[in-house]
């Protein structure tokens, strides 16, 4: 559920937040986080990666995206927050007592069994096997590329991949980006969608909301002297000046292609991912 705040002042104004009944206010568990040792973007003192530094102290939670604990029924125990993804997470406590973070998929509520196999088994929420057992036109998430690897792709708020067919021991998927691509059907995916679909309709409203997530500033290069950017320099509002864009360091930018052209997995790929700039 989408809350807009009061615009009690003038950062508030629009400013909105997504709220969960179901999260649970307990502190996550003590066996299952780490400290984070966080960097900031910076190597040995230096900047390598700008507009970072200054986030909110907090712990990682230890997530199990292979989910290997076979055929033992799962009971989900808790719904919690998590700062370091865009997703809710589940605290699942197994049959034999232990207990696990996974991805939350959307719909999935305190009490429901969760069940991981390498068989067939029932098509539920949450629910993970092979894909070679999943019927196709299946919602799926937190799949692998290579199997036992665990799951590396669709693991965002909201997002979801379609299995479109399945044909000579590769899964055909289309991805949240639209890419239609194969991977090989012994490969592992979740039933359903991620959790917490309306992040994507948040409205940060203010600086230091982002400054907590550890975003710092970022200045336009048109914005700065000759000596600072490639785009810099000009009287007032000035053009960059330049047939294409560049970084600072004066590479291209803005919708470069960075793939290496010779990828091993280029042969995987049956139709690219649509270009939102050019369809503009």
């Amino acid at each position: 559920m989408l809350k807009v705040h009061k615009p009690t002042t003038p950062s508030r104004r629009k400013m909105s937040v997504v709220k969960n009944p179901d999260l649970s206010k307990d502190r996550p568990n003590k066996k299952l986080i780490e400290i984070i040792n966080y960097k900031a973007g910076r190597s040995k003192g230096k900047i390598t990666v700008r507009h970072k530094g200054g986030q909110k102290k907090r712990y990682y939670r230890k997530i199990d995206f292979r989910q290997d604990k076979f055929d033992i029924p799962a009971k989900v125990e808790k719904i919690e927050y998590d700062p370091n993804r865009s997703c809710w997470i589940v605290l699942l406590c197994y049959a034999d007592g232990e207990r696990r973070y996974i991805i939350a998929p959307h719909k999935l509520k305190v009490g429901d069994q969760v069940l991981s196999s390498q068989k067939k088994i029932e098509p539920d929420i949450g629910n993970r096997m092979p894909m070679k057992h999943i019927l196709p036109g299946a919602a799926l998430h937190n799949i692998e590329l290579m199997t036992g690897q665990g799951g590396k792709i669709v693991r965002s708020a909201g997002n979801v991949a379609i299995l479109k067919a399945l044909t000579g021991g590769l899964a055909q998927l289309k991805l949240p980006s639209s890419e239609i691509r194969l991977i090989p059907e012994n490969c592992s995916a979740s039933i359903g969608r991620v959790s917490n679909p309306e992040r994507r309709f948040i409205r940060w409203g203010k600086a230091g909301r982002m400054r907590h997530r550890g975003i710092r500033p970022t200045v336009r290069g048109k914005a700065m002297n000759p000596v600072s950017h490639p785009h810099g320099g000009g009287e007032g509002n000035a053009p960059i000046g330049l047939i294409h864009p560049k970084t600072p360091w004066g590479k291209p930018a803005l919708g470069v292609k960075t793939r290496k052209k010779k990828k091993w997995t280029n042969k995987y790929i049956i139709k690219r991912r649509v270009n939102k700039r050019k369809k503009k």
